[in-house]
């Protein structure tokens, strides 16, 4: 079946003229590197590309080549609409109210609801962008440099540096393949998963300070005022569930990462092979895969941590 849609995607690609390429908010490397690997390749073929990503470009990613042309909202004509990396529709933003669905959807969870008129999602690859670090070149589109610095980044950053569980052989050779094209990977490596800024560390001792553990489960808090007091910039919890996870003895790790416009960011990680916290994501709207998962609450931190502990410990039986 995805042969047939490859093909499809192909014809669709050598047609357009005008592209407008979109992934989901709060954007994540895989988000990033999956929009700039295909923006890149595709406006290196002769192609007008638009990138938009509706809450910009967080600093850490700022690194990558061409994440200056990356806007935050479409504007003009397009024939062509693809999201990249997002789950369900509503997740690429406000922006995109009146565009209707995607001509092409090109996504790895688990919970994708194929929301576009040709959807491509291969739900056992690592990432988005090792779907298309895989079939560019069958599209006829050169993978150059800065297109394997976006796409390896986003490789790196899904699977926390090939620390998930779903790491395979196939990924490594990719990723292999991606560095034959000059790219540093140790560089990307260091960018995406080890370096802080001194905000984000302060942001960070915030987070751990608040952190508790039962029946199996451990979390943390990041509350609008602890942004505020380190000076931290996004809007995320700064790739904190990373460390969250590295916590020995628990099942799951989870965090809460209060949102500006009165809503809670939750962020799931199954720390036991078996555990599916993607179930749990989706009854809350959310989304994601077996092993990592987030959703997007309206309502209080207090309220909200009540609500969604509860609902996990019952539907994971913890």
């Amino acid at each position: 079946m995805n042969n047939e849609t490859t093909g499809v995607i192909k014809e669709r690609l050598e047609k357009a003229k005008n592209i407008v390429i979109a992934s989901h908010v709060r954007p994540d490397g895989d988000a990033i590197g999956s929009l700039l690997g295909l923006g890149l390749a595709l406006i290196d073929a002769g192609k007008s590309v638009q990138m938009v990503l509706v809450d910009g470009v967080p600093a850490s990613y700022k690194h990558l080549e061409g994440s200056d042309l990356i806007i935050k909202k479409p504007g003009g004509e397009h024939d062509t609409f693809i999201t990249v990396d997002s789950a369900d529709f509503k997740r690429v933003g406000k922006a995109f109210e009146d565009f209707g669905g995607p001509d092409i959807n090109v996504d790895h969870h688990k919970t994708s609801e194929k929301f576009g008129k040709i959807n491509l999602i291969e739900e056992d690859e690592v990432a988005t962008a090792a779907i298309l670090a895989k079939h560019l070149p069958e599209w006829g589109y050169t993978i150059t440099q800065p297109v394997a610095a976006a796409l390896l980044t986003g490789i790196i950053t899904d699977t926390l540096g090939f620390r998930t569980a779903n790491t395979n052989p196939s990924a490594l050779r990719l990723c292999a393949e991606l560095m034959e094209t000059g790219v540093d990977m140790p560089d990307l490596y260091m960018r995406s998963l080890v370096k802080k800024s001194f905000p984000a560390a302060k942001y960070w001792g915030a987070g751990l300070s608040s952190m508790e553990h039962k029946n199996g489960i451990v979390w943390a808090t990041l509350t609008l005022e602890d942004r505020k007091r380190s000076g931290y910039g996004g809007n995320d919890d700064a790739d904190l569930i990373n460390m969250i996870s590295a916590i020995d003895g628990n099942k799951v790790g989870m965090i809460f990462v209060a949102q500006s416009d009165s809503h809670v960011k939750i962020s799931w990680r199954a720390l036991e092979p078996g555990i599916d916290v993607s179930q749990v994501a989706k009854h809350f709207n959310g989304g994601g895969h077996a092993a990592a998962a987030g959703a997007d609450i309206p309502g209080s931190i207090e309220e909200i941590q009540k609500i969604v502990l509860k609902t996990t410990r019952e539907m994971l039986g913890l």
